[in-house]
């Protein structure tokens, strides 16, 4: 269990090389422990070893040859090889420098009103989301356009006025199960409007007011 929570540890933080070396020692006990199968083969895509990030998924699968994890990252891997065979570099994205907190400038949200359980058992910490606005609400979809679930009202809605000015968030997931979906959202870009306003309060607090500036940036709808 200490190893297992290492290289969950080690993959939040990006430190790839470490993260393969910790799932082979528990691969090492428990060689048909699927879990460290695929954290192992992820740890070699994000550095981009796509073959034998592709072995590994293989070795998944003739474990559990239904294993979603599995089936859902060889596709992806698919495309991250150039014609010649050589890897496509990959960037770790949002996992590198996941859930390091800022005063102001991060938030880690529980969503409400989640999408089904077939979904987000496809998910894994650290998954990447989108953040798009509808009818006056932000969702959360993954990069398959699948709804993950929604942000509370008083967060979308100071959200939603930030965004209209020029503000850039990232999110990817914190805790997932069947029923439950905790999210963790990075401010990545600040307008210069809002130079020495924060994104997210401290205390739940009063919606901040913003029904007087101008719309400037359009936000992405969903369809």
């Amino acid at each position: 269990m200490d190893l297992k929570n290492q290289a969950i540890k080690t993959a939040l933080t990006g430190d790839w090389d470490e993260a393969i070396q910790i799932n082979k020692a528990i691969l090492e006990l428990s060689p048909l422990d699927v879990d460290s199968l695929n954290r192992l083969a992820f740890a070699y895509s994000e550095l981009g070893n796509i073959k034998n990030a592709k072995n590994t998924y293989q070795k998944v699968l003739e474990i559990d040859s239904n294993n979603p994890i599995a089936q859902k990252n060889l596709k992806r891997l698919a495309t991250m090889e150039n014609s010649n065979g050589s890897p496509v570099l990959i960037k770790s994205g949002l996992l590198t420098n996941a859930f390091l907190e800022e005063t102001g400038k991060t938030k880690v949200i529980d969503l409400i009103n989640v999408g089904q359980p077939d979904i987000l058992i496809r998910l894994r910490i650290g998954s990447p989301l989108k953040l798009v606005v509808k009818r006056l609400k932000i969702f959360a979809i993954d990069f398959d356009s699948n709804f993950i679930g929604m942000l509370p009202d008083n967060i979308s809605n100071r959200l939603i006025k930030l965004m209209e000015g020029g503000n850039e968030y990232e999110a990817c997931i914190k805790y997932i199960d069947k029923h439950k979906v905790t999210i963790f959202i990075k401010e990545t870009v600040r307008a210069s409007r809002f130079k020495f306003q924060p994104s997210f309060l401290v205390s739940d607090g009063q919606p901040l007011d913003y029904k007087d500036l101008p719309i400037t940036k359009m936000i992405k709808k969903v369809t």
